[in-house]
């Protein structure tokens, strides 16, 4: 038997760790999780690690987080890394992949197993999904050879984090990875495909760092059928520095010329406009239908097969990282930093042979 690993879970909240309150709604319960688990034979078992829980003050609701708050709990990551072998954060699901994208960016050179994970219905309920997870995350924490990554884990599924999206409201599988295989799953056997996993950094080069978010001048804006450039040009307004437009199918936009001279604008005044798919999966090309072609002329710059999360949580971390340097920024968006995208035909023919047809 391996020896114990030591495992820290920050606690931010969730439906996880809730309990209905008087008038029958779930709502956040400060140390009832953590209760909870101490009630659970399962964690006591031989071959599980020893974990400590962090409980925020006070706990959220995902809908609630904010940057402040992945700065938050990168933080507290950086200030236990070498004191615990693994970290889990239990997080609610609603923005979990924003989360998970953003920390992916934030923590460099990872060595360690980080999860982060929820449920959909509380551990407190008699039927629930969160039993299971937190058994399978941490007996995850427990093998020898550690996945450095920010993971998501659901409903036996574990994701690469910038590749996720929140595919399901009410269903346990309420997390996908569209354009990235699953990195393990949780059968009768624990699976860990090892050959997507993103190699550890030799620590002798690269030690671990945490990097700041501090930017917040970023927004989301999707496409729709008759969409104005008068409204395009009110999203656009200073003091925003980046936009990812979600787009019409592989790239495409409106050909209306008011709509690219204001994106046209907005690029010349140093906006970074990211341009994704709104499709569930699949890449954005600019150069295939004139719809696309025009934002490109416009400035709009090409965001492969990222997800929204992970364009968005980009854009924050590079602009902090890049502050007034538009081409610098540009430049990273469409580069592979934390696997969060497929730049080139070769990867895209490797990732195939695992994604299903």
């Amino acid at each position: 038997m391996s020896e114990k690993k030591n495992v820290y879970i920050a606690y931010t909240g969730g439906t996880i760790g809730m309990k209905k309150n008087d008038e029958g709604v779930y709502v956040p319960c400060p140390g009832y999780l953590e209760e909870q688990m101490k009630n659970m034979p399962e964690l006591l078992e031989p071959d599980m690690p020893n974990y400590y829980i962090n409980e925020y003050d006070p706990l959220l609701d995902s809908s609630n987080m904010t940057p402040k708050d992945w700065v938050t709990i990168a933080d507290d990551i950086k200030t236990r890394y070498y004191q615990y072998d693994a970290f889990i954060v239990l997080h609610g699901t609603d923005t979990m992949a924003f989360t998970t994208s953003a920390l992916s960016f934030m923590l460099e050179n990872l060595d360690k197993t980080i999860i982060v994970s929820g449920s959909q219905i509380p551990l407190v309920s008699t039927r629930n999904d969160a039993r299971l997870q937190l058994i399978t995350i941490l007996q995850i924490c427990q093998v020898e050879k550690p996945i450095p990554e920010v993971t998501i884990f659901f409903n036996s599924k574990l994701l690469r984090g910038n590749r996720s999206t929140k595919a399901h409201a009410d269903r346990f599988v309420a997390y996908e990875s569209p354009n990235f295989p699953l990195l393990g799953e949780a059968g009768v056997n624990m699976k860990v495909n090892w050959e997507l996993i993103r190699d550890a950094p030799n620590r002798a080069l690269s030690s671990f760092r945490c990097l700041n978010i501090t930017n917040s001048s970023m927004a989301v804006l999707r496409l729709s059928p008759g969409i104005s450039s008068k409204l395009l040009e009110k999203v656009l307004e200073p003091p925003l520095l980046g936009l990812v437009l979600e787009t019409f199918g592989s790239g495409g936009a409106p050909t209306d010329p008011d709509f690219h001279k204001v994106l046209k604008r907005a690029n010349d005044r140093g906006v970074v406009i990211v341009n994704v798919t709104q499709c569930f999966s699949g890449t954005v090309n600019q150069g295939i239908y004139e719809t696309g072609s025009g934002l490109a002329k416009a400035g709009v710059i090409g965001g492969y097969d990222m997800t929204c999360e992970a364009a968005l949580t980009k854009l924050f971390f590079l602009f902090t990282q890049h502050p007034n340097d538009q081409a610098l920024v540009k430049e990273k968006m469409q580069k592979n930093l934390r696997g969060e995208l497929t730049p080139d035909e070769e990867s895209r023919r490797f990732l195939a042979r695992y994604l299903p047809v």
